[in-house]
């Protein structure tokens, strides 16, 4: 190590009062994280000065050997700084990322006993920390079994936060992320990730994870101590909340566990860190991986008839859209979560060879829907996937896992890795949440796991406040197929659970949710007679569903949200309201100087009354205007500003 090497180290982490304690800062030294080891290995988080989170301990309990977590020493440390920019194959945000931070590697070993190793390793980015542990084999053959992870968060005071309860480790992940005093949080708690915190002051911070791998994804409750919230890993089946976790006979990591940090909401919606803690591309040519929108034949707009004609009417509403991708949906190889169920034949009213020929005569693309329990019976997607890749098959939608433990995270892992080498785009639903695993694999395109606009045909629950949170929390994690594109635009009054599918929210709003929302793959749920020449489908024709570059322009959790995001030489704009109309200001500040063009998509006059309607306008525009809008109730505002 050259002297100059030597220096930087020194500036960004160096032994606090021993060679046992040591401080890590990110690159602009606004964020600092302290380990200390005092018999037992301790973190806490400093943002900007302030602490935001107290010392919290990190370790593990097993079965047939003791819990790992204490009487520790440092046997060795190695620091770096990682400082690269990559190009993501997906453009969800950013055209290219900066992976900008300072790490520290610690291995450590208990001083008596059987005298394990851990090692521990630490990021200090400039929007977060992120910290992992890799535990080793045993000294007997065969499986260690992890019960617990000690790991904690120790929130000072009581801030506020967006908790989504699940109430049990098996779920979609589709409920609301309510707004709670932290106190709020239970032993008893089982809540979701991303799991968001406003402590007031310029300070927000959210917890989640990343790079989940060979490992079970976690949960937030607490230790029964009040604000020390404790990481509950989703057990394997068969296994109670006190059962076993994982099992691994070599050595395993922890998923990152992820602190995002930033001065406001925004900073948190605009971060990377989430791709950032995965491994580069592992696909040798990606270049197949085409993003997009896709029409959609699903029970949403009408009940589901698998019929020839449905289907191309489906797939003539994307051609004439523009959208390269349609989505033949549940019962097109018959019976389905069944023995007799085979995922290679179509079922006898239809003739699949028709449809994708149909289809690319129309230049699209077909994506069909599958139940997980037919692809994974008799390994039947090793079978199936080759003969997808033969028919022209673009992608598959796998759908039901409703499970995150180890099992079914390795379980992912096969499906895309296999999809990957059929060229199969992958849609997950009934899922877990993301954890940037399309950086390493970008065919993992989209997933679910969000209460999204599917909910409108049987709940109430679909408020705007619930859709405006979603920006702040469930996007934090990364793609979500909201399915959005609901036409049929109604009052809270007017709204009842319907087939075809109504929304409680204007068609304005509804079109900020393909600006707003985070998904390469956006599937729009409605039927091709609800949208073709209505108002609102000329912007569906142009919006994007990948971008170079996002800014967050102002908005509150359940009050309102605004978003910039640019793609090419154009800017869009989303803005989606609660359920209170008001009158906002976007500032123009990060457009390019000049004069530029600004199509406009608002809430028309009548919209709280009539919310299918829509005042569309242009204006010209320069950098720094304000524009002052005003929102309906449920309503929303999108843009597009050219030549930028």
């Amino acid at each position: 190590m050259n002297f100059f090497r030597i220096v930087i180290l020194f500036l960004f982490i160096s032994p606090v009062c021993s060679a046992q304690d040591f401080l890590l800062s990110s690159p602009d030294k606004k964020i600092s994280v302290s380990i200390k080891n005092n018999d037992e290995i301790n973190y806490s988080v400093a943002f900007n000065g302030r602490t935001v989170i107290l010392e919290s301990v990190i370790g593990f309990e097993f079965r047939t050997e003791p819990a790992m977590n204490k009487n520790f020493e440092v046997r060795d440390h190695q620091e770096k700084i990682i400082n690269e920019t990559w190009k993501p194959v997906v453009k969800s945000k950013h055209a290219e990322i900066r992976n900008n931070c300072n790490e520290l590697e610690l291995l450590l070993r208990e001083k008596t006993g059987l005298m394990r190793q851990m090692e521990l390793n630490f990021r200090a980015y400039n929007d977060g920390i992120a910290f992992r542990s890799r535990l080793f084999r045993s000294e007997k053959n065969g499986n260690r079994q992890i019960t617990k992870e000690l790991t904690s968060f120790n929130i000072p005071g009581n801030p506020k936060a967006w908790v989504v309860e699940y109430g049990k480790y098996s779920s979609s992940q589709e409920s609301e992320f309510m707004e709670r005093p932290l106190s709020y949080v239970t032993d008893q708690t089982i809540a979701g990730l991303p799991f968001l915190m406003d402590y007031g002051d310029k300070c927000w911070v959210a917890i989640t994870e990343a790079n989940i791998d060979n490992y079970p994804a976690f949960y937030i409750g607490t230790t029964g101590k009040q604000n020390l919230l404790t990481t509950k890993l989703a057990p394997l089946p068969g296994e109670d909340a006190t059962g076993i976790k994982a099992r691994f006979a070599d050595e395993v990591y922890t998923p990152w566990r992820v602190v995002m940090i930033g001065e406001t909401p925004g900073n948190l919606i605009e971060s990377e860190i989430i791709q950032n803690l995965n491994s580069p591309c592992a696909i040798a040519d990606p270049s197949w991986i085409k993003p997009g929108k896709s029409a959609w034949d699903h029970w949403w707009s009408g009940e589901v008839k698998m019929e020839m004609g449905v289907i191309k009417q489906y797939i003539d509403l994307a051609s004439d859209m523009g959208w390269p991708y349609m989505l033949v949906d549940w019962q097109w190889y018959g019976k389905f979560n069944d023995p007799a169920a085979d995922i290679t034949n179509w079922a006898p009213q239809i003739d699949m060879p028709e449809i994708i020929s149909y289809a690319k005569s129309k230049n699209v693309r077909i994506i069909v829907w599958l139940y997980n329990s037919d692809v994974n019976r008799n390994s039947a997607y090793k079978r199936a996937f080759p003969i997808y890749q033969k028919w022209g098959v673009a992608g598959v939608k796998i759908d039901f896992m409703d499970r995150d433990d180890q099992e079914m995270v390795n379980w992912y892992h096969d499906i895309i890795k296999c999809a990957a080498e059929n060229h199969l785009l992958v849609d997950f639903h009934g899922a877990y949440k993301p954890d940037g695993i399309i950086r390493t694999y970008p065919n993992m395109i989209t997933r679910e796991g969000v209460m999204g606009n599917e909910y409108y045909k049987f709940s109430t629950k679909m408020s705007p406040e619930h859709n405006v949170k979603l920006a702040f929390t469930r996007m934090l994690a990364g793609q979500m197929d909201y399915t959005p594109g609901g036409f049929l635009n109604v009052t809270r009054e007017e709204f009842k659970k319907q087939s075809p599918a109504l929304v409680w929210n204007t068609r304005a709003a509804e079109l900020s949710k393909f600006v707003i929302y985070e998904s390469p793959l956006t599937v729009v749920c409605d039927h091709p007679d609800h949208i073709l020449n209505q108002p609102g489908a000329d912007f569906l024709k142009i919006v994007p569903t990948t971008w170079d570059d996002i800014h967050f322009i102002s908005g509150y959790p359940g009050e309102y949200v605004a978003i910039a995001k640019k793609s090419g030489n154009e800017w869009f704009i989303g803005v989606m309201n609660n359920s209170k109309g008001k009158e906002i200001e976007l500032s123009l500040d990060f457009i390019s100087s000049g004069e530029h063009l600004c199509d406009i998509w608002a809430d028309a006059k009548d919209a709280n009354v009539s919310p299918k309607n829509l005042k569309i306008s242009s204006q010209k525009v320069k950098k720094g205007d304000l524009i002052k809008i005003k929102l309906a109730n449920n309503g929303g505002w999108v843009a597009r500003i050219t030549g930028v």
